[in-house]
């Protein structure tokens, strides 16, 4: 499998729940910065799990007592985006290499080269899979995966599904689809958007053959040579601390949940072709007005994904007058690789949230 460019170690992690899979993400993603893990592809598979994207508000986005009553393991990512239900009719893919070892250049040219590969590999399987913008592969305007990524540092962690057989009475049931979602859609049911290989090819390919088209294509694309190979120790003991340490935890989840629950909330949400954008922000109780504190959230895309957990620090105790444009001054000068929301629309939805009534 493979040319004769660069090695991609490939790796198969098995089955496991939300958790230890975002974990191992983390994990790889630190030793590949430090230079202890190699170029990988990593294919991987999940125990029913939900996991939401890294700046969505949990409660909002994900029913918890469907999860709890079906034991539904439910996880943050460390990558953008929205809510998703995966369990073992899908298969998950990940690309933690550097960004040299795929061509360079930026994260949208990147994803669209990485995706275009995708859908040629699962073309290979019977199927006419395209890469449609901004983060989906589809087969006749249906989607079989979505994929999303960023860059840490010159590491590039890239990740997509392929969805084999959908559980979509459990996937939906799982899932929150606010109403203004369905609208965008023509109030499409949201199992109608969706297609999957059962359902495409009147069975489910062998696993082990869509891992083989999936690292062909890659390989092909990116004249890399595949090997395949297992985790080391090292990776496997980072992998348990980032769980126990972090990813694993309830807080970590819980981090962003319930938000316009607590009282006296400012917010507002607009909704743009690269995703929604939902401000909430407090105001200090006495003093001169100023920010307690702001929340982003949203199923948007931004790399680094830190970028608005700093611009939330930035804006805590900043006079209410003053947080536009220390936000649009935040977001110029952010090492901002690829965001899939105009910084002008965040800027906007803030000052929407702070000339709001309270909720």
């Amino acid at each position: 499998m493979g040319m004769t460019g660069r090695r991609l170690r490939v790796i198969d992690t098995g089955v496991q729940p939300g958790r230890r899979n975002v974990a191992l993400d983390q994990a790889l993603i630190d030793g590949h910065r430090a230079g202890t893990t190699p170029d990988t592809l990593r294919f991987l598979a999940f125990s029913p799990s939900v996991l939401i994207g890294r700046h969505q508000d949990l409660s909002r986005d994900v029913d918890l007592e469907f999860c709890a009553a079906h034991g539904i393991d439910v996880g943050r990512r460390v990558t953008g985006g929205g809510a998703i239900y995966l369990d073992q009719g899908q298969l998950g893919w990940e690309l933690i290499c550097a960004r040299e070892t795929l061509g360079g250049g930026a994260l949208g040219e990147l994803a669209t080269r990485i995706c275009t590969a995708a859908a040629a590999g699962l073309t290979t399987l019977g199927i006419d899979a395209r890469f449609r913008p901004r983060n989906d592969i589809e087969v006749g305007g249906r989607k079989i995966g979505g994929t999303g990524g960023f860059f840490d540092g010159g590491t590039l962690f890239y990740q997509g599904t392929v969805i084999g057989e959908l559980d979509a009475v459990t996937m939906f049931g799982a899932l929150r689809v606010p109403g203004d979602k369905r609208a965008r859609h023509g109030h499409v049911a949201p199992a109608a958007r969706v297609t999957s290989l059962v359902e495409l090819l009147g069975r489910a390919p062998p696993w082990h053959a869509v891992k083989h088209a999936v690292a062909a294509a890659f390989a092909a694309a990116f004249d890399l040579s595949c090997a395949e190979s297992e985790l080391d120790a090292a990776e496997l003991g980072a992998a348990r601390r980032c769980y126990e340490g972090e990813i694993g935890t309830d807080a970590f989840v819980h981090e962003i949940d319930g938000l316009g629950d607590g009282g006296a909330v400012y917010h507002a949400r607009h909704e743009t072709p690269g995703g929604t954008i939902t401000v909430h922000a407090t105001r200090a109780a006495t003093g001169t007005p100023r920010l307690e504190q702001v929340v982003f959230s949203g199923d948007f895309f931004v790399t680094p994904p830190r970028v608005l957990l700093d611009l939330e620090a930035a804006l805590r105790q900043v006079a209410l007058g003053q947080a536009a444009r220390v936000a649009a001054e935040f977001l110029a000068a952010a090492p901002i690789e690829l965001m899939s929301v105009a910084p002008d629309a965040i800027v906007e939805t803030l000052r929407d949230a702070l000339e709001a009534e309270p909720a």
